[in-house]
């Protein structure tokens, strides 16, 4: 694959971490107040090959292919700043989240045949109602300080959720107080005022934190697979977490963790993990080992150059090519 001037919005920060490492170069546009997908490079971490351009001038831009990554992308953002040109360029539209507001009957709202639609699990792919737009799945992969190694010294859990009391029952407010009734279990992420716990922790740093806790917990009932669930693995640690969407088909119960949609069983594995660190620690270990292999960068950027080469393929046919 050569390589790619790539714009695209970066709505989710930590994915686009590890998807700006791929290489090609990227072009973020910028607005006054950095509204959402438009705040650029701000002060995150990122590779030199990310490039913040104003919006008011992207259709001045030499553009390789544009990647999309929400509703609001693609029927607000690219037609008030992209030529009709420039959106019949090769396209991808990267579907981070399960369906909605329907889990089985919702239509995908990018119906493009010309365009490329990009998952990021198997179960999303399935639920999601695709329509004929071209299709495949590309599973997560992180990008995180190597230097960050689960030490587990601390016996207690942890949950790395943004805005649980907004988002309520969808990611498990409601199991995460139960679970804390019966075992400590620290909370981080932004938004989450009134439950005691970390706050946002810069995600240079996060990592580090979160290896000092004995368990990751993953409360979530309806969610794509969390990257904090691929980032702690990578760290190598234990995970705890409900048997739905794509986890079934990761995490093996008494193998990375403990996985059950039953919150006495999680309970119960929680207070294993506690009370044995050395099995915590043997736990931990086969988590690494299996995102080392399934959620490596290496796995993940062939991935991504293939996909790029479809959408490459699908906007230059004839007959699939057309002003989306």
């Amino acid at each position: 694959m050569r390589r790619l001037r790539i714009m695209t919005w970066p709505i989710h920060g930590s994915y686009f971490n590890t998807l700006s490492r791929l290489d090609h170069d990227w072009i973020l546009p910028v607005r006054a107040g950095a509204p959402e997908g438009y705040g650029g490079r701000g002060t995150a971490p990122y590779p030199p090959s990310i490039r913040d351009v104003p919006a008011e001038t992207m259709a001045d831009e030499t553009i390789d292919l544009v990647l999309y990554q929400s509703p609001r992308n693609l029927a607000v953002d690219a037609p008030d700043m992209l030529t009709a040109a420039q959106r019949r360029l090769p396209r991808v539209y990267l579907e981070h989240n399960t369906p909605f507001p329907d889990p089985v009957a919702s239509r995908h709202p990018f119906a493009d045949p010309g365009g490329l639609l990009v998952h990021v699990t198997r179960f999303n792919a399935l639920m999601w109602d695709n329509g004929g737009t071209p299709t495949r799945t590309i599973e997560h992969s992180v990008a995180i300080d190597p230097a960050a190694l689960y030490r587990g010294t601390l016996a207690e859990g942890i949950t790395v959720i943004n805005s649980m009391p907004r988002r309520g029952r969808k990611v498990g407010l409601d199991l995460f107080l139960e679970a804390r009734r019966h075992v400590p279990i620290q909370l981080a992420g932004f938004g989450n005022d009134g439950l005691d716990g970390l706050g946002d922790i810069p995600y240079p740093g996060l990592h580090d934190v979160v290896a000092g806790y004995r368990f990751l917990f993953s409360p979530c009932r309806y969610t794509s697979l969390p990257l904090a669930v691929v980032e702690a693995m990578t760290i190598g640690m234990p995970i705890v977490a409900l048997a739905t969407t794509e986890l079934p088909d990761v995490i093996r119960n008494g193998v990375h963790g403990y996985i059950s949609n039953d919150p006495d069983v999680l309970i119960a594995g929680m207070r294993r993990l506690i009370a044995d660190p050395e099995h915590a620690r043997a736990l931990g270990a086969n988590a690494r080992e299996l995102a080392s292999s399934r959620f490596g960068l290496d796995r993940f950027a062939r991935d991504w150059d293939d996909a790029f080469a479809q959408a490459i393929a699908l906007a230059n046919s004839p007959d699939r090519a057309g002003d989306h």
